[in-house]
């Protein structure tokens, strides 16, 4: 028997559930370090470039094709043509191996928070803390499994209960939060001089790596080429237009950046009282930015326990929206495919994520001999690397020459302009087109030959 499928209940549901996928943890703390590695200010203007043209036109072809379709990723591609089945599975394989690890992730945020919330500030801030914490065997694997069950249970209430309710909530909240540290930081010592870092932009910084580098972050932070736009596209009522929100996603995403931008470099300029060495040293160190520095900056603070309690629920909320959706996105495939109802396809998943999870998890204590992209790399890395590097890019790259040369945009546009006018088709055609194709392929060569070392950055 055919099942109804799920929906949003409007446009406000719809916009604050997809923005609550792209919101995440690329947002909160991969923006603010590639934005300190590759100019600030220039970094910036970059990226807004192209989150309102490239970005654009791929976040409107997937909601799209997942609204007229009324199919997740698998069924979208095949109902758009059957030779392009093959797409859909790939598609699919991305949030199936994101998720397990992003959940790890998550457990690491999870386990902070509880740290500082407690009380435990100065222990988070101590040397070798983070290193020995996800070192070992139980604890990490204790506070994944909490992660990932929390992901799971909203997933489980379904679309409208689960999924649009609690993006309502976490939301609001989460944007309140960031803007209300973002101004706390501002006001310490020395944080202005990290703000004219942040927002000036610097043109004899501008090269081809930090465009590539803008494009890259792109998809991590705007949840494009895994599926999710698509499948949130199918539970999108055909009363809501579909470029307007495409626009107020984008508002969300770049500013929800924007502002965890505000929040940490200001605090690390502070911190090291405008000793620009230490800067860049502490400001482009990836995960241990969020994980080691962050921490001290929030133990030498007045009230630094609540400063970093703070922080953290609003690095959890941004880490869960995320993870509900790729979550979501796995069971609405499952659904489509298997034929079986919301909780038999939400167990399944749950267990395929764990058993698939336990890898990255121990990829740093047990596993960590192995490194599979050479010295001093995880099973998380490698992970990491496959789907945001290599399969998403090539997603997208497909997906172009679908909608550019085989349905043609005039099936994009049409579906947009169900209930209003497309007043972006123009853009959308030549970006979609010729720019993104050739950007997409760019990315590709780029973000492989700097993981195999012929490129330094």
């Amino acid at each position: 028997m055919e099942q109804k499928r799920s929906s949003f209940t409007g446009k406000l549901g719809f916009i604050l559930a997809a923005a609550g996928s792209a919101v995440g943890l690329g947002n909160l703390w991969r923006f603010p370090y590639l934005a300190a590695k590759y100019g600030g200010g220039i970094f910036l203007l970059v990226y807004l470039v192209l989150a309102v043209t490239f970005g654009f036109a791929l976040m409107i072809a997937e909601i799209a094709i997942g609204r007229k379709t009324g199919l997740s990723a698998i069924g979208a591609f095949k109902a758009l043509d059957k030779r392009f089945s093959f797409l859909g599975y790939v598609a699919a394989i991305v949030p199936i191996i994101i998720l397990p690890y992003y959940s790890v992730i998550g457990g690491w945020v999870t386990k902070y928070l509880f740290t500082f919330a407690t009380g435990g500030g100065s222990d988070a801030a101590a040397d070798g803390y983070f290193g020995g914490f996800i070192g070992k065997v139980g604890e990490p694997i204790l506070w994944f499994a909490i992660f990932i069950g929390a992901t799971a249970v909203v997933v489980l209430l379904g679309v409208e209960k689960g999924v649009e309710k609690v993006s309502k909530i976490m939301m609001p909240i989460l944007v309140v939060l960031t803007i209300g540290i973002a101004i706390y930081t501002l006001t310490l010592p020395n944080a202005l001089d990290g703000l004219v870092y942040y927002v000036k932009p610097d043109f004899s910084k501008f090269s081809g790596t930090t465009v590539l580098a803008a494009m890259g972050q792109l998809f991590y932070s705007m949840s494009l080429a895994m599926g999710i736009m698509i499948t949130y596209g199918s539970y999108m009522k055909k009363d809501v237009h579909i470029e307007s929100s495409t626009r107020q996603i984008e508002i969300f995403d770049t500013g929800i950046a924007f502002f965890a931008g505000l929040m940490i470099i200001p605090a690390i300029f502070s911190f090291y009282h405008g000793d620009e060495v230490l800067i860049g040293e502490n400001l482009t160190k990836g995960p241990g930015l969020m994980f080691v520095m962050l921490p001290k900056v929030f133990d030498s603070m007045p009230g630094g326990d609540i400063i970093g309690a703070l922080f953290f629920i609003l690095v959890l909320f941004a880490a869960l929206t995320s993870s509900i959706s790729l979550m979501e996105t796995i069971v609405s495939i499952f659904m489509d495919k298997l034929k079986v109802g919301r909780k038999v396809a939400c167990l399944i998943v749950l267990g395929i994520s764990v058993v698939i999870g336990l890898p990255s998890s121990l990829g740093f204590g047990v596993f960590s001999f192995i490194e599979p992209l050479g010295a001093g790399t995880s099973i998380l890395d490698f992970f990491d690397f496959i789907t945001n590097n290599v399969i998403m890019p090539v997603v997208a790259f497909i997906t172009c020459i679908l909608v550019g040369y085989v349905i043609k945009p005039k099936a994009i546009i049409e579906e947009v302009e169900t209930n209003g006018k497309f007043s972006g088709k123009k853009l959308f055609t030549v970006v979609i087109k010729y720019i993104a194709p050739v950007c997409i392929v760019a990315i590709l060569i780029f973000s492989v030959m700097e993981a195999l070392g012929f490129i330094k950055v």
